[in-house]
C-alpha cells in the first residue's frame, strides 16, 4: 500500500487534469517518488506566457512528444510540470497560475510557500475550503 499524496494543503491530493492526462504517471495527479527524480509536483495552468518562456530555458511543452505519452500544451492546459521549471519561470516573471488543491505539497521543498499562494487558485469545492486560501497555514 502507498502513503496517500497531499496537496499543500496538507489534504488529499486532488486530480490536475485529464484532458490531456497529466502526470508524470500519466495519471492525473501530480504524485511524485523515486520515479519522478525531477518532481513533477506543481499543478499549473499554463498560459501563453509560460508556455514560450518553457521554450527559451530548453523546455519545449508545446511540441507533441508522442513517444513519452505527452500531447504539447496549449493556454488553459492543467498539467503537472517540473517544480523548478515553474519556480525558474516566476523568478523570470513568466509564472501562471496554480492549482494549489492539486499541487504537491512536495513542491514546497522547491517554491516558497508565499510565492505558491501568490499564483494559487483554490479549486477545491467551495464547502472543502477556507473564506482566505492566502490564510491557510500547511505543514
Amino acid at each position: 500500500m502507498t502513503e496517500q499524496a497531499l496537496n499543500v494543503f496538507g489534504e488529499p491530493l486532488l486530480a490536475c487534469g485529464f484532458d490531456p492526462i497529466t502526470g508524470y504517471r500519466r495519471d492525473g495527479y501530480c504524485h511524485t517518488g523515486p520515479d519522478n527524480p525531477k518532481g513533477h509536483t506543481v499543478c499549473a495552468i499554463v498560459d501563453e506566457d509560460f508556455i514560450a518562456f518553457q521554450s527559451t530555458v530548453d523546455n519545449d511543452i508545446a511540441t507533441p512528444r508522442p513517444d513519452l505519452a505527452f500531447p504539447g500544451l496549449k493556454p488553459g492546459d492543467h498539467w503537472c510540470v517540473i517544480a523548478a521549471k515553474w519556480y525558474e519561470a516566476y523568478l523570470a516573471g513568466h509564472a501562471c497560475p496554480v492549482n494549489l488543491a492539486a499541487t504537491n505539497v512536495r513542491a514546497l521543498e522547491v517554491i516558497p510557500h508565499e510565492v505558491l499562494m501568490e499564483y494559487g487558485v483554490d479549486l477545491r469545492p467551495t464547502d472543502a475550503r477556507p473564506t482566505d486560501v492566502r490564510a491557510v497555514d500547511t505543514p
